[in-house]
Formats: structure tokens, C-alpha cells, sequence
């Protein structure tokens, strides 16, 4: 990898000082530049830019900001810096879109049924402002309800969506470049280990068995068009200085 590449340089710089600057400062940005749900309040089309540099804990940035100087930094130093940035940027607003419309679908089919019960339009938008419904008529249960909340509230952060697109390109361009797990230290090759990682990101996402708030179709919306963009390079050749 050697060293650190200049677009990689300053979107590093530029996450650090999205966390730390509120942080020291005791400002809460969140609810201007994290990605929340289309029909919530606080919602702003900018935000499918801004919730990339945003992040939850210390932890958080760095895995993102290490998964970035790891994987991207040969990327980059492939392909050039405005190329590198073209596709970090793609990937990243691809999974903020695919994440919006998994939570949309998710969100909607509530919603059509809370309608079908009998539940006003207002009645629904109360229970989303308040958190508070009448349990004798709706018959969904307290899991579904507390999601379906959920849904509309809680907003998205983080670079993990385009640092996806940018894992998957990597295993693309270096297929046997050997990588490994924290949690199983053996060495695999990234045409095998990057697979499997997404595999577990849908499971989760399906399932819903994930531990802790990861917006796993994040991850997955970051995959998807890191890989389209990278496959269409590869195919075409394609070169942007």
C-alpha cells in the first residue's frame, strides 16, 4: 500500500474533523447531516452526502477510516485520484438510496396495514410523532410497531456504504490478496472473504438477528455499485485522470 494516497488523505482529514469538532464542541449535528427517512422532518436531499462523514463512536471511524486507507489506497493509486473519488462518491450515494428504499418498502407495507385496520392517515402520523397507539385497535405487535418507529426516527451515519463499494472493487482488482477476520485470524483470499462478509450483511438484513443498529442494506447498497462501476471499468477499460 505504501504511502497514504492524497484523496484518501483528505477524506480521512475531512471524517476526523466531522467527529471531533462536535464532539470537543458539544454540538449535536446529527440531525442536520446524518440520513434520515424521507417523510421525517429533518430530512434534507444533502444528506445523502453528509451522512458519509458522519460516525457514532471512535471505533466506528476507525474501522471505516482503516477500511479505507487498506483497501483504497491501491485503488487509488490504480486508477488516480479523480477516478478514486468518482467511485468512493458513487458508492456511497448508491448505498444511501438502496437503504432508503428498503426502509421505504419496509415503512410502506406498515403503514398499508395500519390503513387497513382502520387507522387514519393523522392517527398514524400521530403515532410516529408520539410513539403512543391504541393496543385494542391495532393488532400488530409491539416488535412491528417499535420498528415500523424505528424506521421513520432513526437516521443513518457513517462512510461504511461507500467503503463497501470500495472493499468490493478491491477484491475484484486483487482476487488472491489475502485478508483476514478479527474474530478469525486466518488468512483468506478476498474473492472468498469479501463474499462471505456480504452474505452475513444480508442475512442480518433480513433477518433482523443483527447485534447492535447497523444499517446492513447500507452495506449492501454500497456493494452493488461498487461492483457495477468496477465491473464496467474492467470491461471498458475506462480512464479518468
Amino acid at each position: 500500500m505504501g504511502r497514504i494516497t492524497e484523496a484518501i488523505k483528505h477524506l480521512i482529514i475531512i471524517n476526523i474533523i466531522f467527529f471531533a469538532v462536535p464532539l470537543l464542541m458539544k454540538l449535536d449535528l446529527v440531525q442536520y447531516f446524518a440520513l434520515y427517512f424521507p417523510k421525517n422532518e429533518h430530512f434534507g436531499i444533502w444528506q445523502y452526502v453528509t451522512h458519509m462523514f458522519m460516525h457514532g463512536s471512535f471505533m466506528h471511524i476507525a474501522f471505516n477510516m482503516y477500511g479505507l486507507w487498506a483497501f483504497g489506497t491501491p485503488l487509488e493509486q490504480m486508477w488516480g485520484r479523480n477516478k478514486f473519488l468518482f467511485f468512493y462518491f458513487s458508492a456511497g450515494l448508491g448505498a444511501g438510496a438502496i437503504y432508503t428504499l428498503v426502509n421505504y418498502y419496509q415503512f410502506n407495507g406498515v403503514y398499508e396495514q395500519l390503513l387497513n385496520m382502520g387507522v387514519s392517515s393523522t392517527d398514524i402520523q400521530s403515532i410516529l410523532d408520539t410513539g403512543k397507539y391504541n393496543d385494542a385497535l391495532i393488532t400488530l405487535s409491539n416488535k412491528e410497531m417499535s420498528e415500523f418507529y424505528s424506521l421513520y426516527h432513526t437516521p443513518a451515519i457513517g462512510a461504511s456504504g461507500a467503503v463497501y463499494g470500495v472493499l468490493v472493487a478491491f477484491g475484484m482488482t486483487f482476487p488472491n490478496a489475502k485478508l483476514a477476520l478479527i474474530f478469525f485470524p486466518v488468512p483468506i483470499a478476498a474473492k472468498y472473504f469479501i463474499p462471505i462478509i456480504l452474505l452475513g450483511d444480508l442475512f442480518f438484513g433480513v433477518t433482523k438477528y443483527s447485534v447492535g443498529n447497523i444499517a446492513h442494506f447500507a452495506h449492501i447498497g454500497g456493494a452493488i455499485i461498487g461492483f457495477i462501476i468496477a465491473w464496467y471499468w474492467k470491461k471498458n477499460q475506462f480512464r479518468m485522470q
